[in-house]
């Protein structure tokens, strides 16, 4: 990470641009920012529309720092992917960066949080049919079959398959392409178009925090490996959540993108669950004893150096800077650039 931002760096300083690790851009408007030169990006930005409100801001002006995990058997899938989804808020409350918005308070801890909770129905959210009884990979399987096309991609372009089923493509009764029937490359495609807030391809995606500064770009890694990859920790992550219904994950998810650590749902605190989840991770990198920093420390704890910091302070990034705004900064947004780029 070290050696890629400093390359990053070296040419960005050459060029007069910056980076910063922020969950929503703070200030520019929609104007401002050109729509990434995908092909893909062309034909979803089109049609983010016509299935919710926030689409074409997730495509702008949002970032997040992903994590992917290992599964082994169908077993460790489902357990990991309930936790997984069942603990993204506390992740987002933990990771959120984003309270400024178009130059303004935006009244979130997690402006991305929000933003993504607004996106399609149809391929986002928490997934409550993950933690029904018999859930494995044929269940989720016939879910990814349901989710609405984006595209096919032939010959080096983008065919337009917006709101097509995946369903007809099998049967080759595609609208798009008539009498074709699928590769193995459209449907690994087709799981790219699928955003929930977790999610399944060979391997099980985070995809509930903020983009952050280099300490917690580190962080994230570490938090989820500490939970997931030993199994103890993993056995009392689910210990902690299996009790929740869908109502109670879908609440937490907003009150971690309102409030961040502060959020509490039918006495459920988010900061609780953050002290919690940390100590179990912090147990898991111990036992999972992988030395860091070429051999000088004994294994990866220090990474989550940053998240206690959160956990004993009751804060994360976007307090502190909500506390700098209120304070040293004086209301002037702009030095949000000085003092969080990389």
């Amino acid at each position: 990470m070290n050696e890629h931002l400093a390359d990053v760096k070296e040419i960005a300083d050459k060029v007069g641009v910056g980076f910063i690790g922020l969950g929503a851009a703070p200030d520019w408007t929609h104007d401002q920012m050109p729509l990434m030169p995908k092909g893909r990006y062309k034909l979803m930005d089109a049609y983010m529309d016509t299935v919710g409100t926030s689409g074409k801001i997730m495509m702008r002006r949002t970032c997040t720092v992903q994590v992917n995990l290992d599964f082994s058997t169908e077993a460790d899938m489902v357990q990991k992917l309930r936790v997984a989804l069942a603990l993204q808020p506390v992740a987002n409350a933990l990771f959120g960066s984003s309270p400024f918005f178009e130059g303004k308070l935006n009244g979130q801890k997690s402006m991305r949080g929000w933003v993504w909770d607004r996106l399609d129905a149809a391929r986002t959210g928490m997934l409550p049919f993950v933690f029904d009884d018999g859930f494995g990979f044929e269940a989720w399987v016939q879910y990814a079959l349901d989710v609405p096309m984006y595209f096919v991609y032939r010959d080096g372009e983008y065919v337009d398959a917006l709101g097509m089923s995946f369903r007809d493509f099998l049967d080759g009764k595609l609208p798009a392409l008539p009498g074709e029937t699928p590769t193995l490359s459209d449907w690994a495609d087709h799981l790219t178009t699928i955003f929930p807030e977790a999610r399944v391809k060979k391997f099980i995606e985070m995809r509930g925090a903020d983009g952050g500064p280099w300490r917690r770009l580190c962080a994230l890694p570490a938090y989820w490996v500490g939970l997931m990859y030993e199994q103890g920790p993993l056995d009392a992550a689910w210990d902690l959540v299996k009790g929740w219904d869908a109502d109670t994950r879908q609440a937490l998810r907003v009150a971690a993108y309102q409030d961040g650590l502060a959020g509490e749902v039918n006495g459920i605190k988010i900061h609780d669950l953050a002290r919690e989840t940390v100590t179990l991770s912090e147990a898991g990198l111990k036992q999972r004893a992988r030395p860091g920093s070429g051999g000088l420390v004994p294994d990866e704890t220090h990474f989550l150096n940053a998240l206690q910091e959160s956990v004993e302070s009751g804060k994360s990034q976007a307090d502190e800077m909500l506390d700098m705004y209120h304070g040293a900064w004086g209301g002037d947004l702009s030095q949000v650039f000085k003092d969080y780029a990389y």
